[in-house]
């Protein structure tokens, strides 16, 4: 819908030969802040293909078979690497921003900004908790209700009601990811 997907997922991506040929150099070299990086490659290709001027988008019919975790802890290790990934790559492609759709650029700031904003709240609640001893309700229902209206969002935009299972990734991030 909006013509750059910020991710084009390694495995269930396809590209253009053409396109490659012209980013090989690039996305062989990956450096960030002057030490080569081995991880978010995906996100790191896609970036150099938005870059580039490509259009990347999503193929909801498309089917595609990977490997993913099955334990919790490979799990969390994944889902650290690619938040890594993310801040990264979100910092390469900045000047992007400007170029998107308004939607989109303002899903890539609550990408950034919403895990950080997430901790602090967190963090919040606990002091209130120990210090006053007090439940910080108003801190839960906004969390809940920000993780709600941004997969409602989502979900309304695509079409697809399954982006609401996104929702469960905000108490992962509260009690596993964030510890």
């Amino acid at each position: 819908r909006f013509g750059a997907v910020m991710c084009c997922c390694g495995p269930c991506a396809m590209y253009r030969r053409s396109a490659l040929l012209l980013l090989l150099e690039q996305y062989e070299t990956q450096f960030f802040r002057g030490k080569p990086s081995d991880f978010g490659e995906d996100r790191h290709l896609t970036i150099l293909m938005l870059k580039a001027g490509f259009r990347t988008e999503y193929v909801p019919d498309a089917i595609a078979a990977t490997v993913v975790p099955d334990t919790l802890l490979p799990y969390l290790r994944q889902q650290l690497r690619w938040a890594r990934s993310t801040y990264r790559d979100t910092l390469l492609g900045l000047h992007l921003l400007p170029g998107l759709d308004r939607y989109l650029t303002l899903d890539v700031v609550g990408q950034n900004l919403g895990p950080l904003l997430l901790a602090i709240s967190s963090i919040a609640a606990l002091a209130q908790l120990a210090l006053t001893g007090t439940v910080p309700w108003w801190t839960g229902l906004t969390i809940v209700a920000m993780t709600l209206i941004r997969c409602s969002v989502a979900a309304l935009r695509a079409g697809e009601l399954r982006f609401l299972g996104f929702s469960l990734h905000t108490p992962i991030n509260i009690f596993l990811l964030l510890p």
